[in-house]
């Protein structure tokens, strides 16, 4: 039998939509999967309450859709931040983000965080990367146990330096993985967010598989796949020989194409390249 990836779409591209019609359009392009920003769904996404926490499910259930996971996941509300020296705002983001935890158990089962958020994690108020990244992994270490008691990964992400300087390869973002040693923690890769990756992102990916929990696909200036010139192909190639069981989410950062164009195009490409394997 052929080897199937799992498809899934962040849903900030279907801004402003209403969250059952997203998740209908989403559905009927052919992706089993949502992934969600937070502040897609409040100012405050931790305030949400509990029956709305059900309506979001049950909207994404009822149209076939899986619920992947969070990410951009400090965007909402403002004045977040995770490895500033200011102990108050730091305690404040950590408890923050398990409170997300909670949020993304509450949405599906067996979900993952991503975490990305260069703003709120980037070095501030004069500190040095090496203090600020202990602090990144001291946060990171604190949430694990409750994000492994209620069933959910976090995803160290690697940023590029041009965006974030704490945690800028995917080589130390497995390293903090390691350091940590939860089954709770794991990382990702985003193609878009390794562009200054040295060596071929498909040999980076091989090397970490173990660890790899997901994969974000987009071209390398953040447009959706299929409109610049990266090939997928050698990437997806060893997804497919280590079996890989994850989702593939495709996630862009210029909507100017139109939602389901976007939805759309990005698929048929994948597919398109997958068929070539």
């Amino acid at each position: 039998m052929a080897f199937v990836f799992r498809h899934s779409i962040c849903n900030e591209v279907f801004d402003k939509w209403p969250f059952t019609d997203a998740c209908r359009a989403i559905r009927r392009t052919g992706y089993t999967g949502i992934e969600i920003a937070p502040f897609t769904l409040a100012e405050d996404p931790n305030s949400l309450t509990s029956d709305q926490r059900r309506e979001f499910r049950s909207a994404m259930e009822g149209e076939g859709l899986t619920f992947v996971g969070l990410h951009w996941i400090l965007m909402a509300p403002k004045g977040l931040h995770v490895t500033t020296p200011d102990k108050a705002v730091r305690q404040r983001s950590w408890e923050h983000v398990r409170r997300l935890v909670d949020l993304c158990a509450d949405l599906g089962d067996h979900a993952v965080m991503v975490f990305g958020s260069p703003k709120q994690r980037s070095t501030t108020g004069g500190s040095s990367v090496a203090d600020a990244t202990q602090r990144f992994i001291e946060g990171l270490a604190g949430v694990a146990p409750h994000a492994a008691q209620r069933g959910v990964t976090i995803l160290v992400e690697a940023l590029p330096k041009r965006d974030c300087d704490v945690v800028t390869s995917l080589d130390e973002a497995v390293r903090i993985v390691r350091q940590i040693d939860s089954p709770a923690v794991r990382t990702m890769f985003d193609t878009h967010n390794a562009i200054e990756e040295v060596e071929r992102h498909d040999v980076l990916v091989d090397r970490y598989f173990d660890l790899i929990r997901h994969v974000h696909v987009n071209e390398m200036d953040g447009r959706h796949p299929g409109t610049g010139d990266y090939d997928f192909k050698p990437l997806l190639r060893v997804l497919k020989r280590r079996g890989y069981a994850g989702w593939i989410s495709l996630e862009c950062f210029d909507f100017s194409f139109g939602a389901e164009k976007i939805a759309t195009d990005s698929l048929r490409y994948l597919e398109a390249e997958i068929a070539r394997l």
